[in-house]
């Protein structure tokens, strides 16, 4: 079993910078990668960036490259995702999720464990 607790999320103006976290506990050894996801009002949850836990390579939606920085830390049971220039279209509730492989993916139905998500306001 794993769980992940996203925090970090809050109210922001935008062109400001925010780092969401998510704090991983239980058989972490068992991911493959863990990916944030995000859903804006209205929209449907959307991939946003992952991470593999042993070599740490990253994967970005294209509308994330630039703008998003995914990380991890040396223990691998904290994943952070930086967003930069802040704007009103990233207000979503950001969702850290883990698959156990065996590779990452963009798509939802592979990730088995799930935070129950942190709120992003941005406001102009």
């Amino acid at each position: 079993q794993v769980t992940l607790v996203e925090s970090g999320g809050g109210s922001v103006q935008a062109g400001d910078s925010l780092r969401v976290s998510c704090a991983a506990s239980g058989r972490i050894s068992t991911l493959y990668a863990v990916a944030w996801f995000r859903q804006a009002p209205g929209k449907e949850r959307v991939f946003v960036a992952a991470i593999t836990m042993s070599g740490g390579a990253t994967y970005y939606a294209n509308s994330a490259k630039g703008r998003f920085t995914i990380s991890r830390d040396n223990a691998n049971d904290t994943v952070s995702l930086r967003v930069n220039i802040l704007s009103t279209e990233d207000t979503a509730v950001y969702y850290c999720a883990a698959t156990p492989g065996p590779s990452a993916t963009k798509m939802r139905s592979d990730y088995i464990y799930w935070g129950q998500g942190t709120q992003v306001t941005v406001s102009s």
